[in-house]
Protein backbone atom coordinates (compact mmCIF):
# COMPACT_ATOMS: atom_id res chain seq x y z
CA UNK A 1 0.00 0.00 0.00
CA UNK A 2 1.44 3.38 -0.98
CA UNK A 3 1.73 6.23 1.52
CA UNK A 4 -0.81 8.30 -0.43
CA UNK A 5 -3.30 5.45 -0.48
CA UNK A 6 -2.78 5.01 3.26
CA UNK A 7 -3.44 8.70 3.89
CA UNK A 8 -6.69 8.63 1.93
CA UNK A 9 -8.23 5.89 4.09
CA UNK A 10 -10.91 7.11 6.46
CA UNK A 11 -10.63 6.44 10.18
CA UNK A 12 -13.53 3.98 10.06
CA UNK A 13 -11.93 2.06 7.21
CA UNK A 14 -8.61 1.85 9.08
CA UNK A 15 -10.30 0.61 12.25
CA UNK A 16 -12.30 -1.98 10.37
CA UNK A 17 -9.22 -3.04 8.43
CA UNK A 18 -7.39 -3.70 11.71
CA UNK A 19 -10.29 -5.69 13.13
CA UNK A 20 -10.65 -7.86 10.03
CA UNK A 21 -6.89 -8.36 9.85
CA UNK A 22 -6.96 -9.44 13.50
CA UNK A 23 -9.57 -12.08 12.70
CA UNK A 24 -7.56 -13.28 9.69
CA UNK A 25 -4.39 -13.62 11.76
CA UNK A 26 -6.14 -15.37 14.65
CA UNK A 27 -7.71 -17.85 12.22
CA UNK A 28 -4.29 -18.51 10.68
CA UNK A 29 -1.92 -18.22 13.64
CA UNK A 30 -4.06 -18.59 16.77
CA UNK A 31 -4.51 -16.05 19.55
CA UNK A 32 -0.88 -16.17 20.66
CA UNK A 33 0.55 -16.22 17.15
CA UNK A 34 -1.45 -13.21 16.01
CA UNK A 35 1.13 -10.58 16.94
CA UNK A 36 0.62 -6.86 16.49
CA UNK A 37 3.27 -6.87 13.79
CA UNK A 38 1.54 -9.61 11.81
CA UNK A 39 -1.85 -7.94 12.19
CA UNK A 40 -0.62 -4.55 10.99
CA UNK A 41 1.19 -6.16 8.07
CA UNK A 42 -2.02 -7.98 7.14
CA UNK A 43 -4.00 -4.72 7.36
CA UNK A 44 -1.33 -2.69 5.58
CA UNK A 45 -1.25 -0.04 8.31
CA UNK A 46 1.27 1.22 10.84
CA UNK A 47 1.74 -0.18 14.34
CA UNK A 48 0.88 3.25 15.74
CA UNK A 49 -2.73 2.84 14.63
CA UNK A 50 -3.17 -0.07 17.07
CA UNK A 51 -2.38 2.25 19.96
CA UNK A 52 -4.50 4.99 18.43
CA UNK A 53 -7.67 2.89 18.08
CA UNK A 54 -7.35 0.16 20.67
CA UNK A 55 -4.56 0.91 23.10
CA UNK A 56 -3.34 -2.69 23.24
CA UNK A 57 -3.44 -6.02 21.45
CA UNK A 58 -5.86 -7.42 24.06
CA UNK A 59 -8.28 -4.57 23.46
CA UNK A 60 -8.05 -5.12 19.71
CA UNK A 61 -8.79 -8.82 20.15
CA UNK A 62 -11.83 -8.06 22.30
CA UNK A 63 -13.09 -5.67 19.64
CA UNK A 64 -12.52 -8.33 16.99
CA UNK A 65 -14.67 -10.80 18.95
CA UNK A 66 -17.45 -8.23 19.33
CA UNK A 67 -17.24 -7.49 15.60
CA UNK A 68 -17.44 -11.19 14.70
CA UNK A 69 -20.48 -11.79 16.88
CA UNK A 70 -22.17 -8.63 15.64
CA UNK A 71 -21.61 -9.50 11.99
CA UNK A 72 -23.26 -12.91 12.39
CA UNK A 73 -26.42 -11.37 13.80
CA UNK A 74 -26.38 -8.42 11.39
CA UNK A 75 -26.08 -10.61 8.30
CA UNK A 76 -28.99 -12.85 9.30
CA UNK A 77 -31.06 -9.84 10.37
CA UNK A 78 -30.45 -8.12 7.06
CA UNK A 79 -31.67 -11.23 5.27
CA UNK A 80 -34.95 -11.07 7.21
CA UNK A 81 -35.38 -7.33 6.67
CA UNK A 82 -34.81 -7.62 2.93
CA UNK A 83 -37.25 -10.51 2.52
CA UNK A 84 -40.62 -9.34 1.25
CA UNK A 85 -43.79 -11.09 2.26
CA UNK A 86 -45.26 -12.61 5.38
CA UNK A 87 -43.82 -12.80 8.90
CA UNK A 88 -43.31 -16.51 8.19
CA UNK A 89 -41.11 -15.69 5.19
CA UNK A 90 -39.04 -13.25 7.24
CA UNK A 91 -38.50 -15.72 10.08
CA UNK A 92 -37.64 -18.48 7.61
CA UNK A 93 -35.14 -16.20 5.89
CA UNK A 94 -33.45 -15.38 9.21
CA UNK A 95 -33.21 -19.04 10.17
CA UNK A 96 -31.87 -20.11 6.81
CA UNK A 97 -29.34 -17.27 6.68
CA UNK A 98 -27.69 -18.61 9.83
CA UNK A 99 -27.07 -21.94 8.11
CA UNK A 100 -25.87 -20.71 4.73
CA UNK A 101 -22.88 -18.65 3.65
CA UNK A 102 -21.50 -16.26 4.71
CA UNK A 103 -22.55 -17.24 8.25
CA UNK A 104 -22.08 -20.97 7.65
CA UNK A 105 -18.33 -20.99 7.28
CA UNK A 106 -15.70 -23.23 8.87
CA UNK A 107 -13.32 -20.32 9.46
CA UNK A 108 -16.01 -18.32 11.23
CA UNK A 109 -17.00 -21.19 13.50
CA UNK A 110 -13.35 -21.90 14.30
CA UNK A 111 -12.83 -18.26 15.22
CA UNK A 112 -15.90 -18.30 17.43
CA UNK A 113 -14.65 -21.45 19.18
CA UNK A 114 -11.26 -19.84 19.74
CA UNK A 115 -12.82 -16.79 21.36
CA UNK A 116 -15.46 -18.62 23.39
CA UNK A 117 -12.77 -20.28 25.51
CA UNK A 118 -12.07 -16.88 27.03
CA UNK A 119 -15.66 -16.16 28.05
CA UNK A 120 -15.45 -18.05 31.36
CA UNK A 121 -12.19 -16.43 32.41
CA UNK A 122 -12.29 -12.87 31.04
CA UNK A 123 -15.09 -10.53 32.25
CA UNK A 124 -14.80 -8.40 29.13
CA UNK A 125 -15.30 -11.40 26.86
CA UNK A 126 -18.19 -12.55 29.04
CA UNK A 127 -19.86 -9.16 28.62
CA UNK A 128 -19.39 -9.23 24.85
CA UNK A 129 -20.88 -12.71 24.77
CA UNK A 130 -23.91 -11.67 26.83
CA UNK A 131 -24.51 -8.60 24.68
CA UNK A 132 -24.27 -10.60 21.46
CA UNK A 133 -26.52 -13.38 22.78
CA UNK A 134 -29.07 -10.83 24.03
CA UNK A 135 -29.14 -9.09 20.65
CA UNK A 136 -29.64 -12.37 18.79
CA UNK A 137 -32.49 -13.40 21.11
CA UNK A 138 -34.14 -10.00 20.71
CA UNK A 139 -34.10 -10.33 16.93
CA UNK A 140 -35.56 -13.83 17.13
CA UNK A 141 -38.31 -12.75 19.52
CA UNK A 142 -39.26 -9.89 17.21
CA UNK A 143 -39.54 -12.30 14.29
CA UNK A 144 -41.34 -15.03 16.23
CA UNK A 145 -44.12 -12.92 17.75
CA UNK A 146 -45.99 -11.94 14.53
CA UNK A 147 -45.80 -15.54 13.31
CA UNK A 148 -47.46 -16.78 16.50
CA UNK A 149 -50.10 -14.05 16.21
CA UNK A 150 -50.84 -15.04 12.59
CA UNK A 151 -51.52 -18.61 13.69
CA UNK A 152 -53.50 -17.78 16.81
CA UNK A 153 -50.82 -19.13 19.14
CA UNK A 154 -50.01 -17.77 22.62
CA UNK A 155 -47.44 -15.01 22.21
CA UNK A 156 -46.60 -13.52 25.58
CA UNK A 157 -43.18 -12.01 26.19
CA UNK A 158 -42.16 -15.08 28.20
CA UNK A 159 -43.36 -17.49 25.52
CA UNK A 160 -41.53 -15.65 22.74
CA UNK A 161 -38.35 -15.51 24.85
CA UNK A 162 -38.47 -19.24 25.59
CA UNK A 163 -39.02 -20.05 21.92
CA UNK A 164 -36.10 -17.79 20.98
CA UNK A 165 -33.79 -19.50 23.49
CA UNK A 166 -34.75 -22.94 22.17
CA UNK A 167 -34.40 -21.92 18.53
CA UNK A 168 -31.03 -20.34 19.22
CA UNK A 169 -29.86 -23.66 20.67
CA UNK A 170 -30.97 -25.49 17.53
CA UNK A 171 -29.27 -22.93 15.28
CA UNK A 172 -26.02 -23.07 17.25
CA UNK A 173 -25.87 -26.86 17.18
CA UNK A 174 -26.51 -27.13 13.44
CA UNK A 175 -24.20 -24.17 12.74
CA UNK A 176 -21.24 -25.61 14.61
CA UNK A 177 -21.56 -29.19 13.41
CA UNK A 178 -22.53 -28.20 9.89
CA UNK A 179 -19.61 -25.83 9.41
CA UNK A 180 -17.13 -28.50 10.50
CA UNK A 181 -18.40 -30.52 7.52
CA UNK A 182 -17.66 -33.95 8.97
CA UNK A 183 -18.96 -35.68 5.86
CA UNK A 184 -21.87 -37.34 7.66
CA UNK A 185 -24.37 -35.25 5.71
CA UNK A 186 -24.46 -32.49 3.13
CA UNK A 187 -24.55 -28.91 4.40
CA UNK A 188 -27.35 -28.01 2.03
CA UNK A 189 -29.91 -29.99 4.06
CA UNK A 190 -29.49 -27.69 7.08
CA UNK A 191 -31.73 -24.77 6.03
CA UNK A 192 -34.69 -27.13 5.56
CA UNK A 193 -33.87 -28.89 8.82
CA UNK A 194 -33.98 -25.68 10.84
CA UNK A 195 -37.24 -24.43 9.32
CA UNK A 196 -38.90 -27.81 9.84
CA UNK A 197 -37.66 -27.98 13.43
CA UNK A 198 -38.87 -24.42 14.04
CA UNK A 199 -42.35 -25.34 12.83
CA UNK A 200 -42.54 -28.17 15.33
CA UNK A 201 -41.09 -26.10 18.16
CA UNK A 202 -43.51 -23.21 17.56
CA UNK A 203 -46.39 -25.68 16.98
CA UNK A 204 -47.10 -24.29 13.52
CA UNK A 205 -48.76 -26.19 10.67
CA UNK A 206 -46.40 -28.24 8.55
CA UNK A 207 -45.03 -26.08 5.75
CA UNK A 208 -45.68 -22.77 7.53
CA UNK A 209 -41.96 -21.96 7.41
CA UNK A 210 -40.73 -24.48 4.87
CA UNK A 211 -43.27 -24.32 2.03
CA UNK A 212 -41.58 -24.12 -1.38
CA UNK A 213 -42.50 -20.46 -1.97
CA UNK A 214 -41.08 -19.41 1.40
CA UNK A 215 -37.88 -21.39 0.83
CA UNK A 216 -37.59 -19.84 -2.62
CA UNK A 217 -37.89 -16.30 -1.24
CA UNK A 218 -35.19 -17.02 1.35
CA UNK A 219 -32.86 -18.69 -1.12
CA UNK A 220 -33.30 -15.88 -3.65
CA UNK A 221 -32.32 -13.25 -1.11
CA UNK A 222 -29.31 -15.23 0.16
CA UNK A 223 -27.84 -15.28 -3.35
CA UNK A 224 -27.91 -11.49 -3.52
CA UNK A 225 -24.75 -9.60 -2.45
CA UNK A 226 -25.00 -8.11 1.04
CA UNK A 227 -23.43 -4.86 2.18
CA UNK A 228 -21.30 -5.49 5.26
CA UNK A 229 -22.40 -3.51 8.27
CA UNK A 230 -19.85 -1.24 9.90
CA UNK A 231 -18.52 -2.06 13.35
CA UNK A 232 -19.43 0.23 16.18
Amino acid sequence: MSRKTFQRLSLDVRRRSLIEATLTCIARDGLHGASVRRITEEAGVTVGLVRHYFGSKDDMIRNAYAYLVGQLTAQASESARATEGTPEAKLASFLRANLTKPNMDEKTVSLWATFIGRVRHDPDFAEIHRDGYREFLNVLETLIEPVLIDHGCPHSVAICRNHAIALNGLIDGLWMEGALNSGLYAQDILPDLITGAAERLLELPAGALSAPDIALQSARHQTQPKQQSKPS
